[in-house]
């Protein structure tokens, strides 16, 4: 018998975690986004611009490997392809397209598969992409055809469904009316599949090259940055209309991914296996041959674990709508972690937008937020969401800036607000703050995320390629977050010095201060000892009237349980509390 927490967890369940303690959390989407790059490689592709310009095919395939390369770093388990159309060679599932050639099949993105894009690039690649697949003749139908069959060939879900077509004609199949009439329909039946298509047209309309300063890789990646944190949850409101949204983080801290177990013979990943014997004998153990206990009360609680799973199950996953409140009631301190974005899923349940821009209209008129309880997944814990109404906006030139939505605030419980006491501090006069103003001013600039990478992380996956590509040594990594001493020291000139002579007195030596020795009494442990406050039962008792009994620290408390001969059975504040307003109320 063990703790019934202390097993193993279903596959299906999942572990609600908070912003800080992301690492050990599995975050399930609806499923894993896919991208196909389709990649004509005509003549028409491997000639170079003017000026040594690189040619369009050596073009697409800078950015096949920079998106491959930041998936493997930023969405390892996303899956990628890489086919070629217009090629003499034909290669692909079951041989049933010509002059279709599948270079990459639809799968995660590896060291190998960086390697293999490299070879195609540059005065080499053109050579060995003439030697492996050739130029041949071009049918567009039978290409998406091909690419529509990748993504029905794969048996796990697919959340993003995304073919990039990378030409350099505008007319591939040269004026066939009937092999455009084909293309044009199979596109379509791609599109009623859920596959976005994006042509990447590397042509300017004079016919020259376009000048890119690296890898387009605008269109992969927009999608790629907005996760879809949990499953598409409901959202029940008045009269009892439902729709279906989806849950999105818009803002995630980057860490480094977990370290995996290889074998060492054949660096294969290390499949572990939990297994229960009997401590006497040595039998095998079944799951319905084992119980949980939970100690409770000094007595041991035994529960079954279908008796587990349902006191771990509060609500059905989704948003329940509560009421609304003043958007002046919602304070900055009432922000627990990063925000999520909701937005309505038209295409899962037929009005569900036409109930979420209600919502949205009448919360941003009245300048209200409604208050959900929000359950994550099955068996995760419910928290009550601030939902913070977001119109729709947009600029001079009817672009959107800004989507209409609501922005997910967790707020939270009694339990989470604290009461402390702030130390006493001396109060710095009108001169100091006046000169810590000038300093500030001098030394303000404008921040952008975007100015700043992680410098442990970036080093860390420069180091990861290295060993990957089998390079001599890692990439340097230039650390921006260092401060720029000499160009502050500049702008300050001698305003720090005035600041100190403020401040500190004359004869003060930070680098020379030391701590004081500390007196014999106080080495061994006797008078210098400060000596335990006790508190009378009066006051114990005056404490419990006025409710102030969670202003006492922990040692107090645990004194006090000492001293009336009250017991615990463990050492956190509020057990201590609860003991002693036992004791004391009997």
């Amino acid at each position: 018998m063990a703790e019934w927490n202390a097993y193993y967890q279903n596959e299906d369940e999942d572990v609600d975690g908070e912003e800080g303690d992301e690492s050990g959390v599995n975050y399930k989407s609806t499923g894993r986004d896919s991208l196909v790059f389709l990649v004509d490689a005509s003549k028409e592709m491997f000639i170079k611009g003017e000026d040594g310009e690189p040619s369009p095919f050596d073009m697409t395939m800078q950015c096949v490997h920079s998106v491959y390369t930041t998936k493997i770093i930023s969405s390892d388990k996303d899956l990628v392809a890489l086919v070629f159309y217009g090629t003499e060679q034909s290669k692909n599932p079951r041989n049933s397209f010509k002059h279709v050639y599948v270079y990459h099949d639809l799968d995660s993105p590896g060291a190998r598969r960086v390697q293999d894009v490299d070879g195609l690039r540059g005065e080499n690649g053109a050579q060995v992409a003439d030697e492996t697949m050739g130029c041949g003749k071009t049918n567009l139908a039978e290409a998406l055809w091909c690419c529509s069959n990748l993504y029905s060939d794969f048996k796990l879900r697919l959340s993003h469904k995304r073919l990039m077509i990378f030409t350099c004609r505008d007319m591939p199949h040269r004026g066939d009316s009937e092999h455009d009439r084909q293309a044009r329909t199979k596109a379509s039946d791609l599109k009623e599949t859920g596959v976005v298509i994006d042509l990447m047209h590397l042509m300017k309309p004079d016919g020259a090259l376009w000048e890119t300063g690296g890898p387009p890789e605008e269109g992969p990646s927009q999608g790629d940055q907005e996760e879809i944190h949990g499953k598409v949850e409901s959202v029940s409101g008045g009269r009892d209309e439902r729709g279906i949204v989806g849950v999105y983080i818009t803002a995630r801290q980057a860490r480094k991914p977990n370290a995996i177990k290889l074998y060492r013979d054949n660096n294969e990943p290390v499949l572990t296996k939990t297994r229960l014997y009997h401590t006497q004998t040595g039998s095998l153990l079944l799951p319905s041959d084992t119980k949980r206990a939970q100690v409770y009360a000094s007595k041991q609680i035994v529960m079954e674990k279908d008796e587990v799973d349902v006191i771990k199950k509060f609500s059905n996953p989704g948003l329940d709508l509560i009421g609304f409140k003043p958007m002046e009631r919602l304070k900055l301190h009432h922000h627990l972690r990063s925000a999520v974005f909701i937005y309505p899923e038209e295409e899962m349940v037929t009005g569900s937008a036409c109930v979420f821009t209600a919502l949205l209209r009448r919360c941003s008129e009245r300048n209200v937020f409604a208050l959900c309880k929000y359950t994550r997944i099955r068996n995760s814990p419910p928290r009550f969401l601030a939902l913070v109404p977001q119109r729709e906006e947009v600029d001079e030139g009817q672009a959107q800036i800004a989507a209409p939505g609501f922005h997910g605030i967790f707020l939270p419980y009694a339990d989470d607000i604290r009461t402390l006491d702030a130390p006493q501090l001396p109060t710095a006069s009108d001169a100091q703050v006046e000169k810590m103003k000038e300093i500030v001013h001098k030394l303000r600039f404008k921040y952008k995320s975007d100015s700043f990478e992680n410098p442990v992380l970036q080093q860390h996956y420069r180091n990861l390629e290295a060993l990957a590509l089998d390079l001599m040594a890692p990439e340097h990594i230039e650390d921006h977050t260092m401060p720029k001493v000499k160009m502050m020291d500049q702008r300050l000139g001698s305003l720090a010095q005035e600041f100190k002579d403020l401040v500190y007195p004359a004869d003060y030596n930070p680098e020379g201060k030391t701590a004081p020795k500390r007196k014999p009494a106080e080495e061994a442990g006797g008078a210098g000892k400060k000596p335990k406050v006790e508190m009378s039962e009066d006051e114990l008792r005056g404490h419990l009237q006025k409710g102030t009994l969670g202003k006492l620290t922990v040692p107090v408390l645990k004194d006090a349980c000492k001293q009336f001969g009250v017991k615990v059975t463990g050492t956190k504040k509020q057990e201590l509390i609860d003991a002693l307003k036992a004791q004391l109320t009997k």
